[in-house]
This record gives structure tokens, sequence and C-alpha cells, in this order.
């Protein structure tokens, strides 16, 4: 790993930090060490760094802000990849932004307010980045990204830049293109939203903020919704109803304020996050035989 290392410094691709705790780099605040975290500064870099760790056999990740991740305890042994050099944003015309796959989309989603736009509002919530917003089909009151993207341009295995249509991307709930077709790297995105009045759609968004506020456990670590809801019901409601709220496994904690929060409230490792939703998981299914989708992504547990 250390000449694989060498080749990425000398191939001048971008700023490369080695043995980072990911505990930094997720939202929940756990995770192994990864041997090396690389931040390509263009496209053509992302192709060399990936050309590199193909020839050499060498593992590795596309991540955005690990707000949907759960890194095992292990230690990394590839390549982190982070897009946060992918961060320009244009508003095209009165109604179109084009903006890189690393930009946040809370800031995202603030911008497009202050512009009149609305759309985006379901998004202010959300700390993810465009990419992974993109990858996730992230959203949230009844809208996500679907309903806004109108392009993507991506990165194929074989190296070529192609631009996906809306209707290409098959977006589905939480779902898209891209989850299915993992080779692929979303790059840039085009959005399109509405022209909207600009005090009301901050009040939506200030609004969502103090509902957030008063129904998440936003002051501890965590990463968003654990489970899907089932159909015709809620995931959260069927926690409550086992009486899990505040349930326990090491530092791991099921959320008094939302059950279907999981919280790292006492420097909590990944192996106890995940004993907990593998734990709240199959007490679901045995009492109401319902198999619920778990909603984070679990990295290096083979």
């Amino acid at each position: 790993m250390d000449e694989v290392i060498k080749r990425i410094e000398k191939a001048n691709i971008g700023k490369i930090d080695c043995n980072v705790s990911l505990s930094k780099h997720t939202t929940y605040r756990v995770g192994g060490i990864a041997k090396a975290i690389v931040y390509p500064k263009d496209v053509k870099c992302l192709v060399s760094l990936l050309k590199i760790l193909n020839e050499e056999k060498i593992k590795y990740k596309v991540m955005g802000n690990g707000s949907n991740l759960l890194f095992s305890d292990n230690i990394y042994d590839g390549v982190i990849i982070k897009l946060n050099e992918f961060d320009k944003v244009e508003f095209l015309s009165h109604n179109k932004i084009k903006v890189g796959a690393g930009f946040p989309l809370m800031k995202l989603a603030l911008l497009a307010a202050r512009k009149g736009l609305t759309g985006l509002e379901f998004a202010s919530g959300i700390p993810g980045t465009i990419g992974g917003a993109v990858f996730m089909n992230a959203g949230a009151y009844k809208s996500d990204m679907g309903y806004i993207v109108q392009q993507v341009k991506v990165l194929t295995p074989e190296f070529r830049i192609i631009t996906l249509e809306n209707k290409e991307m098959d977006f589905h709930y939480r779902s898209s293109y891209l989850q299915k077709n993992p080779g692929f790297i979303c790059l840039e995105v085009i959005l399109k939203l509405t022209r909207g009045n600009k005090d009301a759609i901050e009040a939506v968004i200030k609004e969502r903020r103090e509902r957030r506020v008063l129904s998440q456990p936003l002051e501890f670590p965590s990463a968003g919704s654990v489970f899907r809801n089932p159909d015709g019901d809620f995931a959260g409601r069927l926690i409550e109803e086992l009486g899990y709220k505040g349930h326990k496994n090491g530092g791991a904690m099921v959320s008094e304020k939302h059950a279907n929060f999981i919280i790292n409230y006492d420097h909590a490792t990944s192996s106890d996050i995940k004993q907990l939703i593998d734990e709240v998981h199959d007490k679901v299914l045995e009492k109401y035989n319902i198999d619920m989708k778990i909603e984070q992504e679990f990295v290096n547990w083979e």
C-alpha cells in the first residue's frame, strides 16, 4: 500500500491523508482507520487515480459526507475517494442549477432559497453531498432528488464521461441507477427547480428546521433514519411499540426522541451500532413479520 500511495503522490492527483480515522468522516462518528483518503483535483485526476487503483488491485470507496455509511471498526486497507474539490455551482437560467458532486446539499438548499427557487426545501436538513444525495435518491417530506434532477454527468467504469437523463437514472424510493451500477461515479448534476417566493421558501425551511430540532436527536451523532418505512406504516412506530426507545447496546442507543434513529450517545463503536441495528430489525421481524429495509450502507464488514 505504501508503494501505491507513492504512485498517487507522484501523479500529483490531489491531497492525500494517510492513516485517518473514519470517525472524522462519518456522521455516526465511528469507523476504523483508512489507509488513505484522496481528494482528486478534477476529473482527469480522478481517472488517473482509478487507473492506478485498478492496476494495483486496490479496493476503493467513493464517499461524500459519510451521512449514510457505517464503516466497521477494522482497518480499511484501501483508498477512500472524496470529491470535495468537485464543488462548483452555477445558476444556469432562471430556474436551473449546475452543481458538482462534492457540494453540500444543505448549503445548496439555502442558496436556492435565497435565489427564490423552490423544490429543494426538503433537502435543507440532509447532511450529505449532491453526489451522495443523487446516489441514494435522498428525500424527505414526500419529495426527493428524483423530482428535481434533470441530468447527471457520470464517469463510467470504462472512464467515459456520459450524461444520464432523469428517466435513465431510474429514481425510486431511496434508490437510483447509480446504486445498481456502482462502477458509475456522479460528477455533476443539473437540477431543475421552480420560481417561488423567497420569503415563503425561507419560512418553510425555518419551520422544518424547528420541527427537526424538536423531533430528531440532532445533539448526538447519527446517520438519520435507520430503516425505511414499511408500506402503510412507520418504522419508528413499530420500534417504539416494541418498547425499544432508549434501548442500549454499548455506547449505541435507540433515540428516546425518535425511535427510528440510533445514536452514538457514549463513545460507541461501529460494532455497538451494527449489533443494535440488527437486534431491532430482528425483533420487528419476529413480532410483526415485517422485514424492514436498512437505509444505511455497511462498509468493510466482510
